[in-house]
């Protein structure tokens, strides 16, 4: 099979097993306007599946960084209103959103922090309520990734421009399980992971405690009720299935946002925002952070935690084993979408509802008394590695082996 090929089984795989268009359905596709070639090629895979109308919004990271080099704080803190009633709308009609992750992992390095956190916390509130939707699961929604020659020469700085930018398709289409039949193989694999998520399930583990040789040593405890949710998640306005990752080897549920004790070191690098943060750790005491520290981007990492409240405690843990065709290429992608599928993660802020029974349901003070945080980040970041081994306590006290050294015991 060629590039090309594989690479056009990619956007059969994101328009059919991603966002599951549907007939009549309007699609919205985010992009780098570095990916511009395989957003057209998605674009195309929901047409010919009988969506009713695509629209691209088009990124561009360096137009991004100028506006955070010159413009003021004032204007960064504004959000065009227009922009968040097409989002509303969007959702109102039960469209599908489609990310297309291709940016530089470094490419807002050295920003001033405090402009960067005034222009994110500005969307994030102005979005607040779409991206409520979004973890409601209303609407299908799909994150991926297509190569770019800036992301590739951070990964490959020793190759030349079109070499590393080959090479990092590869990487990607081999790790989106695209080498022969794609549909096929995501249908295996979901199957995979749904039997994980079975398990996990019936188990309803009291707390999770989770150790490595770094030095973490955390019990993550889980409410009552709780759902380990697998690949596929069903859109609320749709009733269809969709998988909101691709790539995915994850199962995750949400913590109870006050019981979380203990400390966790990160083991990939978080990209945020543009900026790396890397060699750090955080203390939890009653489910909040109350110390931490970073060797790289601490003050991003500071800035973060000091969005909301709810930007101190967690919304989300993730199993995923240290084998896995992500993390056996030995690969560190600099992209969470990449590296949190190669690694047990959890997520700073907002919980997914979706993962509480009959969670889509309750009200934010319902949410809140059954234990799910709310923040208006979800920010993931990468815990385990090949020592990592996780036991899960029931609620009389009997511990059961879930991961040994890194993957499923």
């Amino acid at each position: 099979m060629t590039l090309e090929q594989r690479i056009e089984n990619y956007a059969k795989v994101v328009a059919k097993i991603g966002i599951n268009t549907q007939v009549d359905q309007e699609i919205v596709i985010r992009s780098s306007i570095e990916a511009r070639d395989f957003a057209l090629k998605v674009s195309e895979e929901c047409y010919k599946l009988g969506a009713k109308k695509v629209s691209i919004d088009w990124n561009d990271q360096k137009l991004k960084r100028q506006s955070l080099t010159y413009a003021s704080k004032e204007s960064l803190a504004e959000f065009p209103e227009w922009l968040v009633s097409k989002n509303e709308e969007a959702v109102k009609k039960g469209a599908g959103f489609i990310s297309i992750i291709s940016d530089d992992p470094d490419g807002l390095a050295g920003v001033d922090s405090e402009k960067l956190k005034t222009d994110m916390l500005a969307r994030a509130k102005a979005l607040r309520n779409y991206m409520k939707a979004i973890m409601n699961n209303e609407c299908p929604w799909c994150v991926t990734a297509a190569s770019s020659v800036a992301w590739a020469k951070k990964l490959f700085p020793d190759l030349a421009d079109q070499e590393a930018y080959l090479k990092l398709w590869d990487l990607i289409l081999t790790a989106c399980r695209l080498d022969g039949d794609g549909i096929a193989n995501w249908e295996e694999h979901i199957s995979i992971l749904d039997e994980k998520g079975n398990f996990l399930n019936s188990s309803q583990f009291e707390k999770i405690h989770i150790r490595s040789e770094n030095g973490t040593d955390l019990y993550v405890g889980l409410p009552n009720n709780h759902i380990w949710q697998s690949a596929g998640s069903i859109a609320g306005k749709t009733g269809e299935r969709f998988v909101a990752n691709i790539p995915t080897e994850e199962v995750f549920t949400l913590p109870h946002k006050d019981i979380t004790s203990g400390i966790v070191y990160n083991t990939k690098p978080l990209n945020y925002g543009g900026v790396l943060i890397d060699d750090f750790w955080l203390k939890f005491e009653n489910g909040k952070v109350v110390d931490f520290a970073a060797k790289r981007g601490e003050e991003v990492l500071k800035n973060l935690l000091e969005t909301d409240e709810g930007a101190k405690r967690i919304g989300e843990i993730a199993l995923v084993p240290f084998h896995s065709p992500i993390s056996n290429t030995k690969i560190l992608f600099l992209e969470t979408l990449y590296d949190e599928n190669a690694s047990c993660h959890i997520a700073l802020g907002k919980a997914y509802p979706t993962c509480l029974e009959n969670g889509e349901n309750m009200s934010e003070e319902e949410l809140a008394q059954a234990g799910a945080n709310d923040s208006l980040i979800h920010v993931d970041f990468m815990i385990g590695d090949k020592t990592t081994n996780i036991v899960g306590i029931t609620k009389d006290g009997k511990e059961v082996a879930i991961f040994k050294a890194g993957n499923w015991a």
